[in-house]
């Protein structure tokens, strides 16, 4: 039996390059030969899209998670070793599910239960916002990745996350481990080197390595449905991607 890691990529400020990480750490996990399933909980479909499967004419992951059908049957392959639970029409409906209680933030983690056996990596595309979705991501996982700018706006969002993280630990009576990554990251701003040394600062082991820099290419990929290892495989940030891809598996920070 494999020991899968399940990671949610999460930020609640939108903008800061969120997708276009799960995007490229799919792909890249899946590269370097390990089982990847890559489920997109927000409900813009944008890591569908990012991916280039089409969801028009098949069932998401909102059918798994409201009952309809098994996860296994809204998976998808769209890589060598890379499956996708696209995001449906539907998703937002579990946004405004009032039916189940306190069960309705568990639905993601029960459909995993089973089936995440079959990955070594379960990556988690969470939507910006704090609702049920982004419940029922830190339920199922073990480890959140944080995609930061290097402005101080981004700083004040952090503390607000780190603090929603905190409350939800006391309820799961478990630690998650947490990673951050310098995303969108223009190194000669010394406004940008400031944010990043205060992160590491304040959170030792926690800021991975590789920085992603601000780049015209990783932009373009997603109207292509192609990660940067097919866009632009001998870039700048094909490099970083493939060297980020490293540091979340061995855990190499700053």
């Amino acid at each position: 039996m494999r020991q899968v890691r399940i990671i949610a990529i999460l930020n609640q400020k939108g903008g800061v390059g969120k997708t276009t990480l799960s995007t490229n750490i799919v792909h890249g996990l899946a590269r370097k030969g390990y089982k990847v399933l890559a489920i997109d909980l927000d409900p813009q479909a944008q890591l569908t899209t990012s991916l280039g499967f089409d969801r028009s004419e098949v069932e998401g992951l909102e059918a798994a998670l409201l009952g309809d059908s098994e996860l296994s049957d809204v998976t998808y392959n769209v890589r060598d070793k890379l499956d996708l639970v696209p995001a449906g029409y539907d998703l937002t409906e579990l946004e405004n599910l009032s039916e189940g209680g306190s069960s309705r933030g568990l639905l993601l983690k029960k459909s995993l239960l089973a089936f995440s056996d079959n990955y070594d990596f379960v990556i988690i595309d969470c939507p910006p916002s704090s609702g049920l979705l982004v419940v029922n991501a830190i339920f199922a996982t073990q480890e959140v990745l944080i995609p930061m700018t290097g402005d101080f706006l981004a700083l004040q969002g952090l503390a607000h996350l780190m603090g929603t993280l905190k409350n939800f630990e006391s309820v799961l009576d478990r630690q998650l481990k947490r990673w951050i990554v310098m995303s969108r990251f223009v190194a000669r701003r010394r406004l940008a080197q400031d944010v990043k040394e205060k992160l590491i600062e304040h959170f030792p082991n926690s800021v991975l390595a590789t920085d992603i820099s601000e780049s015209v290419v990783l932009a373009e990929c997603p109207s292509f449905g192609k990660s940067i290892f097919e866009y632009k495989p001998g870039s700048r940030s094909a490099k970083e991607y493939d060297s980020l891809t490293d540091d979340l598996i061995i855990g190499r920070v700053c």
